[in-house]
């Protein structure tokens, strides 16, 4: 799974995607409000994890996610 931060403009959020090893978009979401339904993506448990990971991520960086 690949993780990469979209930078927002004015008054559009920053936003993160979630892709698979495939590069296909499967999840899309605010970076203010992780997503709450990261059992789907096998996440569960990992949101503190997943929060620091975003914060320190760069803007149009696409990298692997590690957990």
């Amino acid at each position: 799974m690949y993780i990469i931060k979209v930078k927002g403009k004015a008054k559009i959020p920053d936003y993160i995607q979630l892709r698979d090893d495939k590069f296909v978009l499967i999840a899309y979401f605010r970076a203010d409000r992780p997503l709450s339904k990261l059992e789907k993506f096998g996440l569960e448990g990992k949101e503190e994890a997943l929060k620091s990971i975003i914060a320190e991520l760069p803007f149009g960086k696409l990298q692997k996610l590690e957990l």
